[in-house]
């Protein structure tokens, strides 16, 4: 029987996740940022909380940990390397581990890059990715602990995932993901088209999210830096997509 997942938005731009096992009952929550929008997701859909699936330890993720772990006794799930730092932890993991939410079952990854603990889960079965602040639909985050070669290979290893898998991320910065997207790869038709996408999306007050790997491959600039247009953009024709990743990340931190 296939997951339930729904999306809804918390705090200004955060995006939360609930994944619900229907045969089980089990409902997990991907990171905590907001106590109160949680809960309401959970009164709306008729789910009761049974996990906590954190990605990463800043503050917009997991505050709204204490209050949630109060009112339903759910499991919290954290980063191993930031275990000291995630309230209420019951349980840390990173490469490799296996983590369950009733039947569903995800694969835990170390993806560094936005900061040195964060993990994303990935269900396989449900081909779908919870990818914290790693990928953003049109963007990635920014690199605030690790390297930048760490972020890029945290972001070859989703690329390398089928192209239907769903992508959930962390937050809807889409409208200015898709202005810096333009500005480097600006004769990508399938990319004007995701814009245009998302300003109607906007003006309905949907967000892109989930994306799917295969939209991220064609209009990601973040995912396109081993392609000779992107590498152009920021002078670097002929050079590894690693060394390209960088300057259009670097690029995308001064961009107005």
């Amino acid at each position: 029987m296939p997951a339930d997942i729904h999306v809804f938005r918390c705090l200004e731009d955060n995006i939360g996740v609930l994944i619900h096992d229907p045969a089980t009952g089990a409902c997990a929550s991907v990171d905590a940022p907001e106590e109160a929008a949680v809960a309401n997701a959970l009164d709306e859909k008729g789910w009761k909380l049974s996990h906590i699936l954190v990605t990463h330890r800043h503050a917009d993720h997991v505050q709204g940990i204490p209050g949630l772990k109060a009112r339903f006794n759910c499991r919290v799930v954290a980063p191993r390397k930031a275990a000291s730092e995630v309230p209420g932890i019951d349980q840390s993991a990173g490469e490799g581990d296996r983590v369950a939410v009733g039947d569903l079952s995800a694969e835990v990854w170390d993806t560094p890059g936005h900061c040195r603990d964060h993990i994303a889960y990935w269900f396989s079965a449900e081909k779908a990715v919870f990818a914290g602040d790693t990928i953003f639909t049109l963007g990635c985050g920014r690199v605030m602990e690790s390297t930048m070669d760490e972020m890029w290979r945290s972001l070859e290893r989703f690329a390398a995932l089928p192209d239907d898998t769903r992508v959930y991320s962390g937050h809807d910065y889409v409208l200015s993901n898709a202005k810096f997207a333009l500005a480097a790869d600006p004769d990508n038709a399938a990319l004007k088209s995701r814009a245009e996408e998302a300003k109607r999306a906007a003006e309905q007050g949907r967000f892109l999210v989930p994306s799917t790997i295969g939209e991220e491959k064609a209009t990601n600039p973040f995912l396109r830096a081993g392609e000779p247009a992107l590498a152009r953009s920021v002078d670097k024709a002929g050079a590894p997509p690693n060394e390209v990743f960088a300057a259009l990340r670097e690029w995308k931190n001064r961009f107005r």
